[in-house]
């Protein structure tokens, strides 16, 4: 027996309206689905702001714990720890805002760049050749790019 086939973006029957945007506007384009936002516009911003931080002071403990090489903890060594804090903090938050800005190539190439440089200064601290650091930097950079190209590209907008 024949059945007829749903036409493109068509709701099956009983299935619940697309949700809507203030306004009256589709969330999504007609025929698409997206996943349901359980967080409210507060938890987001706070979000925004609290992942770099929380990041950026889990890679300034890691630096400031390669520079001590299990020696004494130091006002100094402290103070490298906040320093490199607050500049993977910053640096994080700037290739986020370049980032939008870019194609998936360049968006995936920021990141990677940022994820390379980041792992290079940690493991530059460990005290290994600059020649070791620079390939090893290079090969989380590629890994990197691989998986992120592959997400900007197969995640893009086609509209």
């Amino acid at each position: 027996m024949a059945h007829a086939a749903p036409a493109p973006g068509a709701r099956p029957p009983g299935a619940p309206a697309p949700a809507t945007r203030p306004y009256g506007e589709p969330a999504t384009r007609p025929g698409t689905t997206r996943t349901p936002d359980i967080f409210s516009p507060r938890t987001h911003a706070i979000a925004h702001w609290a992942v770099p931080v929380g990041l950026g002071l889990v890679y300034g403990y890691w630096a400031a714990a390669n520079l001590r090489d299990a020696g004494p903890i130091t006002g100094w060594n402290v103070l490298f720890g906040f320093v490199a804090a607050l500049a993977f903090v910053l640096v994080y938050a700037a290739v986020r805002e370049a980032a939008k800005r870019l194609p998936p190539v360049g968006h995936a190439m920021a990141w990677a760049a940022f994820a390379g440089v980041a792992f290079g200064f940690l493991y530059s601290l460990t005290g290994y050749s600059v020649l070791r650091c620079a390939v090893m930097s290079a090969v989380i950079a590629a890994a990197f790019f691989v998986v992120l190209f592959y997400w900007y590209y197969t995640h893009e907008d086609t509209a």
